[in-house]
């Protein structure tokens, strides 16, 4: 099972099918490839939690075992009010509903972008994958 069918099958909602939630999670996706983007790459995003207070959910994110919840409110205190407008215009959202997203989806996406429980430092593979399971979910 490649990367791509790793991060699609954990994604909370996939059936495997097109439906209406797939297409929002598409939608996420592209969002989230802009703020990694806007970010500087993976690494400088997960700073942005870490120096907010949430290492610890964080680690557990990239480390082996469960990922630990993140809200709304932490993930907007995170990467502030102009990343989940971003996140919002690049999904076709609204903010609240961006910030609701990431709250659900960061943790499993980071989780599988981290498969060896160490943030890649190369974007490339990072963006492979982000860019490969938003083409699968818009299909």
């Amino acid at each position: 099972m490649g990367l791509l069918d790793q991060i699609t099958g954990q994604l909370p909602g996939n059936t495997g099918g097109q439906n209406e939630e797939s297409g929002s999670q598409g939608n996420l996706v592209g969002g989230v490839m802009a703020l990694i983007n806007s970010a500087g790459g993976l690494p400088a995003l997960l700073q942005k939690f870490q120096a907010s207070g949430l290492g610890d959910k964080v680690a557990s994110w990239v480390g082996h075992g469960e990922n630990q919840p993140v809200s709304p409110n932490e993930v907007r205190d995170a990467i502030g009010q102009d990343g989940i407008d971003q996140v919002a215009q690049e999904g076709g959202t609204t903010p609240e509903e961006a910030s609701t997203g990431l709250a659900r989806y960061l943790p499993q996406i980071v989780d599988k972008l981290t498969p060896n429980g160490q943030v890649p430092e190369n974007n490339d593979l990072v963006q492979q994958g982000l860019s490969m399971l938003k083409g699968r979910l818009f299909h």
